[in-house]
């Protein structure tokens, strides 16, 4: 992903370019512009063989007027800061970046998820992530347990470090804002990931891992870029599956198992780096609910709305018969189910049934 990636120097040579196309529209007293990708669902494809949303051509031009003052100095205040940080070497956390905007007198951001939105925008337009220029989330990465050595460095010294995830303990290896310069060894057959914390904290502490040879990995529900970036480090440089396990539920099926497999209409200018196209879906499916005779909870409106959106919109779902088929019946079914729903068999059915029958039957999966 590095070699692919534009260097920090051309990442503040596009945003001088661009500072300068609206300097000398000014001196022409024109009105000057942005061009920004649109990011949603409408403005990717989906192509199996390249495995993850594809950013398409549509774009939408912020230009300077009355109505659009505000937004057009905020951008240019927010790549103004990210040039800085960049020539600095230094960082600052999205939280960080919105009350540095209290600085800037009529152009501050009133609430964070304006700051946030601008600064999409930006990575979007540069074409590339946001730790590029210079932001970096609050959020963790995930946390990860089993048979895995991950090689970091000693950010003062440089001196090569070996993390042992099978040594925390009842705690477990949390993944680094950034994963980059991170390496591996492993011995084991797969990665599984899992979306839940209490179901990591329930195979971790059984050493699941260890029974089934297999490094978990916790999401903690729609994975982090992070989270995803070193799950695709891993499976990519290791050659081994994953496999992810969430509950029955179209939130599980179109926001958590889908961003992870082949990215979000929102980041679609980086999905090709920040998403696991050889995941297999192994987590509740509505033949489960049946086969398993599992606890059910009834779909909420917003369910029924969300596979609806689904079948219609999301070009993943569409490209997929299987996961049309799941949604149709859990349509149906009118009802949801967690993965702690497996308990009503015993606590720890999950770890001797249900996930060594799910592994041994591709069958039951979805794509």
């Amino acid at each position: 992903m590095a070699d692919k990636k534009i260097t920090e120097n051309e990442v503040t040579k596009k945003i001088a370019e661009i500072a300068k196309k609206v300097y000398n529209k000014i001196v022409l007293i024109e009105k000057p512009d942005l061009v920004l990708p649109i990011r949603s669902l409408s403005n990717v494809t989906y192509d199996e063989k390249e495995g993850y949303f594809r950013i398409l051509n549509k774009e939408k031009v912020r230009t300077l007027g009355a109505n659009t003052i505000k937004t057009f100095a905020q951008t240019l205040r927010m790549m103004s800061l990210s040039k800085d940080l960049i020539s600095s070497e230094d960082i600052a956390t999205k939280r960080e970046a919105y009350y540095v905007s209290k600085n800037w007198g009529d152009a501050r951001f009133k609430e964070q998820p304006e700051s946030d939105t601008v600064m999409d925008d930006i990575e979007a337009m540069l074409r590339v992530n946001r730790e590029q220029i210079g932001f970096v989330p609050e959020e963790k990465g995930g946390a990860v347990a089993g048979e895995l050595v991950v090689i970091d460095k000693d950010s003062d010294t440089g001196k090569r470090l070996e993390i042992d995830c099978t040594k925390f303990g009842s705690g477990a290896y949390s993944v680094p804002s950034s994963v980059e310069h991170l390496s591996f060894k492993t011995k084991a057959k797969f990665v599984l990931a899992i979306e839940t914390s209490g179901m990591f904290e329930r195979l971790n502490k059984h050493k699941y891992w260890r029974k089934s040879n297999c490094i978990l990995v916790s999401m903690g529900g729609v994975p982090t870029r992070a989270c995803r970036r070193f799950i695709r480090k891993l499976a990519d440089e290791q050659k081994i599956p994953v496999y992810v396990f969430t509950d029955g539920d179209p939130y599980g099926f179109g926001s958590i198992y889908r961003t992870l497999k082949v990215g979000s209409g929102n980041a679609a200018h980086i999905n090709q780096y920040f998403c696991v196209p050889q995941a297999q879906f192994i987590g509740i499916t509505p033949n489960d609910i049946e086969d398993y005779k599992l606890p059910t909870h009834p779909l909420k409106d917003v369910d029924m709305k969300k596979i609806k959106d689904l079948l219609k919109n999301d070009p993943f779902i569409k490209h997929y018969k299987p996961w049309q088929k799941a949604l149709v019946k859990m349509a149906k079914m009118k009802v949801r189910a967690e993965q702690q729903a497996l308990a009503k068999h015993g606590l720890n059915y999950v770890i001797d049934t249900y996930l060594p029958e799910k592994i041994k039957n591709p069958k039951t999966w979805l794509p």
